[in-house]
């Protein structure tokens, strides 16, 4: 059935009777142009869940003018994703909220605890520490420490990428890389002098699983210039995680086959996730981040950190890591870029 302006109100108006939880909770805005949410957003109406119901019947979610949190033309999943902003806006935890939707309809819990649209089943728990994981890196990386860019590299199924190659093309010191100089080999020159003065100009590379890793901080004149040397490489995806703590800017930049997924809103900034409400479009081509996101907030509560969180859900769903104890022995390998002091 074609959602109206009639039918979504008569429609929460029947979900919100129906429990006691609901029954404050009033039908949000409902915007027929974008014109009008442009309108709202100029009136300095407060950034909350706003719709924009089509002509068609197409139901769009937005926390302001220009980010779409969901577009669905489901009446039961528009009530659904009202009840779950409203849960979520009541300041308690995200089990409470959890709970408080289960109260509300089991369906309904479950699709939370998910953290997709669909009626999932029962998830199993994590069971992991993870700081043991990605996360342990989480913390420091938003002071730029050990690095400012965290990138990650995954070829096709069964290949990798050479995180030799790959450090010589974006411009480490050749000499460096064949010698296999590690992170420890740096920092023992003169007492570690020489590395504080140079450690901007420097990288550390190396592979955890399928994905190839190379952090550093800016990037050297020319990396990447032989297009076609870099092609051979055969990356097939690639993860960006970059901080720049003066601004409070974290973004992530998520590449496959050389076409960014960010469901066409551009730069996603890490510093827009709240605790309990989905980061991305539900539903779109991030929705396995939102997923994740929601277990990791489910499964691991003591950890304070969204960073730390966010960070856990990156590796549960893409398989990132970085090798903690090689970074913490100076195991891991290191260069500075070609050309640099001596």
């Amino acid at each position: 059935m074609k959602i109206t302006e009639g039918t979504l109100a008569e429609g929460w108006r029947r979900k919100a009777a129906g429990h006691v939880l609901l029954h404050e909770v009033g039908l949000p805005p409902v915007a027929f142009s974008r014109a009008e949410l442009e309108r709202w957003a100029g009136d300095g109406e407060e950034d909350g869940l706003r719709l924009l119901l089509d002509e068609d019947g197409t139901v769009h979610g937005h926390h302001g003018p220009h980010l779409e949190s969901f577009a669905t033309r489901d009446l039961d999943l528009v009530l659904y994703l009202i009840a779950e902003d409203a849960m979520g806006r009541r300041g308690g935890s995200v089990e409470e909220a959890a709970h408080a939707l289960e109260r509300i309809d089991p369906v309904w819990g479950r699709r939370f605890r998910s953290g997709g649209l669909d009626e999932a089943g029962t998830v199993e728990a994590c069971g992991r520490d993870p700081l043991d994981g990605l996360a342990w890196i989480a913390g420091s990386w938003r002071g730029q420490e050990p690095y400012t860019t965290l990138a990650f590299f995954r070829a096709a199924p069964g290949e990798s990428v050479d995180a030799e190659r790959l450090a010589l093309l974006y411009g480490a010191d050749p000499a460096q890389v064949a010698a296999g100089t590690r992170l420890k080999d740096l920092k023992a020159v003169d007492n570690g002098r020489v590395h504080w003065d140079r450690e901007w100009e420097s990288c550390c590379f190396g592979r955890v699983g399928e994905w190839t890793f190379l952090l550093h901080h800016d990037s050297p004149p020319g990396s990447f210039a032989d297009k076609e040397a870099y092609a051979a490489l055969g990356i097939r995806e690639s993860v960006w995680l970059t901080a720049t703590s003066a601004k409070a800017i974290y973004t992530l930049d998520y590449l496959r086959d050389g076409r960014r997924v960010d469901d066409d809103w551009g730069m996603l900034e890490l510093i827009w996730y709240e605790r309990g409400r989905a980061p991305y479009r539900r539903g779109g081509e991030l929705d396995f981040l939102n997923r994740a996101v929601r277990r990791a907030e489910l499964d691991h509560p003591e950890l304070t950190s969204t960073f730390e969180l966010y960070f856990h859900a990156l590796e549960q769903s893409l398989g990132l890591g970085l090798p903690r104890r090689d970074f913490a022995e100076g195991e891991v390998r290191a260069a500075y870029w070609a050309g640099g002091e001596r």
